[in-house]
């Protein structure tokens, strides 16, 4: 690849999509570029259209801006962007969206989990012990 920069990128969007599929989703992949109405680098990322940046100066303005309208054209109810933390390795870097997006995905969850909890709560109890990990 003659673009230095591109070849990051891609080694980015590579390592991020092994470590989804093996994390979150073996199914994940990336896509194919499709101009204007670009779908997100990265499919398989639940609810999400995921814009992946490796690059040494952050905007993350740019990049949320872009993952909500590729949120849209693929969609998907939210975008996000995964920026490469530099000198780290993938489980290390960042997964950002705005604070709208944010709380319509705490919502969504929170109302997910008071459904599990009424409906099926040795379920829920469960589900809840399993996903109590700290940080």
């Amino acid at each position: 690849m003659a673009n230095p920069s591109k070849a990051k990128g891609t080694a980015w969007e590579s390592l991020w999509t092994a470590y989804v599929r093996e994390h979150h989703n073996p199914d994940a992949h990336r896509n194919v570029q499709m101009g204007s109405k670009d779908i997100g680098d990265v499919a398989g990322y639940y609810l999400h259209a995921a814009e992946l940046k490796a690059e040494k100066t952050i905007t993350l303005s740019d990049y949320i801006a872009q993952a909500n309208r590729e949120a849209i054209n693929a969609g998907q109810p939210y975008g996000c962007a995964v920026v490469k933390r530099r000198m780290k390795g993938v489980a290390d870097g960042y997964v950002v969206r705005d604070v709208a997006t944010d709380v319509r995905l705490m919502n969504r969850l929170r109302d997910a989990e008071a459904l599990l909890e009424e409906y099926a709560f040795d379920v829920w109890l469960e589900h809840d012990a399993h996903h109590r990990e700290a940080a």
